[in-house]
């Protein structure tokens, strides 16, 4: 059994730090066997690099999400992937253009054309307070969206079949 945890973001936009944030916290304390955790930041060729070289069977995507929702709010989806086979030529061709695959939606496109997206893939997100801010560090609401997250991602991780306690025991 292999989970792949990755955390998305671009630490130099604020609250975009949000899956870096989280998966060095994961990392720090801790991470089972069998859980691989990813910094992919804003690389998500990273991502697809590392499915195709051993495939998974679990994959969690930790990164800021703006649904419109209060900031600091931890969300937990099954995220939508784009059949690039279902687009035309010109469409499909201006999908796959992406030399870094920089946001999730665009890497997991990728992984599901090349056929090693995981069955189960899971998203952890978090709203951010401003979604376009520039600096480094988190927003008070998204840092507590942190400790959250922290809790939902092992707890994904651990219905996938691996279990992950939090620090202490959960």
């Amino acid at each position: 059994m292999r989970v792949i945890v990755a955390g998305f973001g671009n630490v130099l936009r604020a609250d975009d730090g949000f899956g870096i944030a989280v998966v060095h916290k994961l990392h720090a304390a801790g991470v089972p066997a069998g859980v691989e955790v990813l910094d992919v930041n804003i690389g998500g060729i990273h991502l697809v690099q590392a499915l195709l070289a051993e495939p998974a069977d679990g994959l969690v995507v930790v990164d800021a999400l703006d649904l419109g929702r209060a900031p600091g709010t931890v969300v937990v989806l099954e995220p939508d992937v784009l059949d690039v086979t279902a687009l035309g030529v010109l469409e499909r061709r201006d999908h796959l253009a992406d030399m870094h695959y920089a946001n999730p939606e665009r890497a997991l496109m990728l992984v599901a054309a090349m056929g090693v997206l995981p069955a189960r893939t899971i998203m952890v997100g978090c709203q951010p307070e401003d979604a376009d801010a520039v600096g480094q560090g988190l927003s008070d609401a998204v840092t507590r969206g942190v400790a959250r997250a922290l809790v939902e991602v092992r707890a994904v991780v651990t219905g996938m079949g691996i279990e992950w306690l939090n620090p202490g025991g959960r």
